[in-house]
């Protein structure tokens, strides 16, 4: 099912409508109608940090048993790559729903909510996109891009990671802005401009701006830190709206959490009124022992630091890992072990099973 591009006043308009279910077919999902968040029955955990992954469609509709795994473990998704740009948008005027629509179908039916990723980052872009050449250009497909996708899941997505690792690798200062086809076109008025199309087309949504690598003990990642909240500072003095940061937490076992540059950052996130969610820990175990049940201790361990070290100073509003079983990881991609194991970043293992990491997530979740 490909869909041309079109305005939003347009696709506002035929998704509210009829005629939207003729465009669907009434044997498919059919806009906005078939998106609306299911009423969850009281389950007397309502309290509790709730608990969530990033999740992929093909396995869902393959997998059974990680389908089930999913529907038993979590509260909230993340489509993993299917709200991307690259999946989204094969052409300038075409958007494809298909496997986005899927894992919002599967939320809805299954009462679990779902959070948005990504509207604007530097990667996971077309080719197609390298070819816009200037600033209006830039503008509008952005804004487009925004209002259309935005749209289609307003009231169904209450949180978008709209901005998505915005600094370079080391910052000097909050100009420090990643290169991309956004940064080139717009400089540092596309994060205002996101943020602001953003809200005006879903006033609800709870605007995230998400990042990595804030968390570890050295220069880098001070000057990270320090970069950050200026930037959050800069977005505050200017009026522009977000509600959250989101804290990556691709967690490296040999990394030290520095618990008070950490907690300094997230003192700084809270005094700006500001949320924290921890949207995709994981702990990189690849230069970990090949001992399962040590390995597997050591990474609860390296997950248990940085959450105790987030939670003395706020209540994250979710924990999601990038994944929930280790069956389907990007770890090995990037990181595969040289002993050949495999990597087992994530809550469940590859057969399903909870792990030590797990029960340490269960932990912090009850914490007030």
């Amino acid at each position: 099912m490909s869909i041309k591009a079109h305005s939003r006043r347009r696709f506002l308009a035929g998704t509210a409508s009829a005629a939207a279910l003729a465009v669907f077919g009434t044997g498919e999902l059919s806009g906005m109608s078939a998106f609306a968040t299911p009423s969850k029955p009281s389950t007397g955990v309502e309290s509790l940090i709730p608990y969530g992954a990033a999740v992929r469609s093909d396995a869902l509709a393959a997998d059974p048993s990680y389908r089930e795994a999913v529907i038993a473990n979590c509260q909230m998704v993340v489509p993993e790559s299917e709200l991307k740009w690259l999946e989204l948008r094969p052409t300038p005027d075409e958007y494809r729903f298909e496997k986005a629509d899927a894992i919002i179908d599967f939320a809805r039916q299954n009462g679990i909510e779902v959070r948005g990723h990504t509207l604007a980052w530097y990667g996971a872009l077309p080719k197609w996109t390298e070819q816009i050449a200037t600033r209006a250009d830039a503008e509008r497909e952005l804004t487009d891009h925004i209002e259309t996708v935005v749209s289609r899941y307003k009231g169904a997505i209450p949180s978008w990671d709209v901005i998505n690792e915005p600094l370079v690798d080391w910052p000097e200062s909050a100009a420090s802005l990643r290169p991309s086809i956004w940064a080139r076109r717009l400089g540092a008025d596309y994060l205002k401009i996101a943020l602001e199309t953003t809200a005006a087309v879903d006033a609800d949504a709870r605007l995230v701006l998400n990042e990595y690598d804030v968390e570890f003990s050295g220069p880098r990642f001070a000057a990270r830190r320090k970069a950050l909240i200026e930037l959050l500072r800069s977005l505050r003095d200017r009026g522009v709206p977000l509600h959250a940061v989101g804290l990556q937490a691709h967690l490296f076992a040999d990394r030290a959490v520095d618990r008070d540059g950490l907690q300094s950052l997230l003192s700084e996130i809270k005094a700006l009124n500001l949320d924290v969610w921890v949207t995709e820990l994981d702990v990189i175990d690849y230069e970990l022992p090949g001992k399962i049940g040590e390995r597997d201790a050591l990474v609860a361990r390296v997950a248990s630091r940085f959450l105790e070290t987030v939670c003395e100073v706020v209540r994250p509003k979710a924990i999601l890992t990038w994944g929930l079983s280790d069956r389907y990881t990007w770890v090995p991609i990037y990181f595969k072990r040289r002993d050949g194991m495999p990597n087992r970043p994530l809550p469940l293992d590859a057969e399903l099973k909870r792990k030590p990491l797990f029960d340490v997530i269960e932990e912090f979740r009850h914490k007030v």
